[in-house]
C-alpha cells in the first residue's frame, strides 16, 4: 500500500471505527484532510503561500458574482490555561460552519469569510505549524492575492498572538478587533456594535473556551448582527488529543446548518455537549488526583442536567476514587433515584471497588433493583 495512500493514514481503532456501520465517508474524509495535513506541512513556505493565494474558478464563476458572499460575524479564540484554540461564527449562509473555520490543536485557528477564499483555512495553518505568527501568516496569506481587498480574516497562533483582516471591497459595516487570544470580525453588519460587543463578551466571560466564545456571539447578535438576518451557526474548538477516544484534536464541533435562530440552537446543543465534555475532563483530573478541581467539574455538569442521573453517576465515581466514601454514596444514591437503570453498571464499575464491601453500597444497588411497585404503563 502507498504510504501516501488514504487508508494508510487511518490507524488499526480508526479502520475498526470506519467498520463498525459508522458512515465510511466520514473515515475517508478525515484521511484526506490527514492527507492534505500532512503534504502542506512538508511543502515549502512559498508554495503554501502561493496556493492560499491561487483563484483557480474564473471571475464569473465566483460566488461573489452571484451574491453568494459570506456575510458573517465571528470571533477566534484561545484558552491560556488548557491551550485550546476555536472558531465561532455565525451567517445569513447555508452551512456556514463547512466554509469559515478551521482550526489545528498547538497550532492555530482561522475565520476566512466575505468573499471567503477556504484555501486560507489550510495554507494558513500550514504556515503557523512553520512556526509563523498570526501577524506573519496573515501577511503572506494576504501579499500575493490580488483579491484581498475583498477577504475578510481573523488569525490566532498557537500563543494566542492574533490578527484580523478587512479588506476594503467588503461590504459595509465590516471591521475587526485583534486582542489578546481573540480576534473577532465581521461583514455586511448592522453596525460595528456587533464586533465591539464580541470583543467585550469574550474578554469578560469567564468559563472555558466554548462558553466565552458562545458568548460573544450571542453579544455580537443582540447588537445588531447580520444586517440581512440569520441563517447557520457554528462552534469548532480544537484540543490535541480532544476528539472522540483520543483519536483526533476535534473536542467540539457543532453545526447549525438552517434554522430561523441559529444561535438559539447552537446554544441549545453546546449546553447537551458541554456536560459530557466536562464529566470527561473530570475523569481525566481524577486519573491526575487534582480531585477537588474534579468534583467542581462534577457539580457543574449536575447543575446543567439537574433532572438526570448520569451526571450524578460519575460524581458519585470521582469521590469514590477520591476516598471520600459519604459523598460517594450520596451522589449514588441521587443517581439511582433519577435513573435505576444505572444499578446494573455500578454493580461492576471499577470506580465502585473502594465500596464494595459497604453495605450501604450494596443496599442501594438492591433498592434501584427492585420493581417500583408502579402499574406498567398501558
Amino acid at each position: 500500500m502507498s504510504p501516501f495512500s488514504p487508508a494508510s493514514i487511518l490507524s488499526k481503532p480508526e479502520r475498526a471505527f470506519c467498520s463498525r456501520g459508522f458512515p465510511r465517508s466520514a473515515g475517508i474524509s478525515a484521511a484526506r484532510v490527514a492527507l492534505a495535513g500532512t503534504l502542506l506541512a512538508t511543502l515549502p513556505f512559498q508554495w503554501a503561500v502561493d496556493t492560499a493565494a491561487a483563484s483557480p474558478i474564473p471571475a464569473g464563476r465566483h460566488p461573489e458574482a452571484h451574491g453568494n458572499v459570506i456575510a458573517t460575524f465571528s470571533c477566534v479564540g484561545y484558552d491560556p490555561e488548557t491551550k485550546d484554540l476555536g472558531v465561532v461564527v455565525q451567517s445569513k449562509f447555508f452551512a456556514v460552519g463547512s466554509v469559515v473555520p478551521w482550526a489545528k490543536a498547538d497550532v492555530g485557528a482561522i475565520a476566512s469569510q466575505a468573499f471567503g477564499n477556504t484555501t486560507y483555512g489550510p495554507g494558513g495553518l500550514a504556515l503557523l505549524e512553520q512556526g509563523k505568527s498570526a501577524e506573519e501568516t496573515l501577511h503572506a496569506l494576504l501579499e500575493s492575492d490580488s483579491l484581498r481587498e475583498r477577504r475578510q480574516v481573523g488569525i490566532l497562533d498557537a500563543t494566542g498572538r492574533s490578527a484580523t483582516h478587512t479588506g476594503k471591497e467588503c461590504q459595509p459595516w465590516a471591521g475587526g478587533i485583534a486582542g489578546g487570544d481573540f480576534a473577532a470580525q465581521g461583514n455586511i453588519l448592522v453596525s460595528e456594535a456587533t464586533v465591539k460587543a464580541m470583543a467585550d463578551a469574550f474578554t469578560k466571560t469567564k468559563g472555558i473556551l466554548g462558553d466565552r466564545l458562545m458568548a460573544a456571539i450571542e453579544a455580537g447578535q443582540a447588537a445588531g448582527g447580520d444586517s440581512r438576518g440569520m441563517q447557520s451557526a457554528a462552534i469548532l474548538i480544537v484540543r490535541k488529543g480532544g476528539g472522540y477516544a483520543g483519536y483526533n484534536d476535534r473536542y467540539c464541533d457543532l453545526r447549525v446548518d438552517d434554522a430561523k435562530d441559529p444561535i438559539a440552537e447552537l446554544r441549545r446543543i453546546y449546553n447537551i455537549w458541554k456536560p459530557n465534555a466536562l464529566v470527561t475532563e473530570g475523569y481525566t483530573l481524577v486519573e491526575k488526583k487534582e480531585y477537588e478541581r474534579a468534583y467542581a467539574l462534577g457539580r457543574e455538569a449536575i447543575s446543567l442536567r439537574p433532572e438526570a442521573g448520569e451526571p450524578r453517576y460519575h460524581l458519585a465515581c470521582y469521590y469514590s476514587r477520591g476516598g471520600n466514601a459519604e459523598k460517594a454514596l450520596q451522589m449514588l444514591g441521587e443517581a439511582l433515584e433519577r435513573d435505576p437503570s444505572l444499578a446494573k453498571q455500578a454493580a461492576t464499575d471499577t470506580d465502585f471497588t473502594p465500596l464494595r464491601t459497604d453495605a450501604r453500597f450494596q443496599a442501594l444497588l438492591s433498592k434501584a433493583e427492585k420493581p417500583s411497585g408502579k402499574p406498567a404503563g398501558k
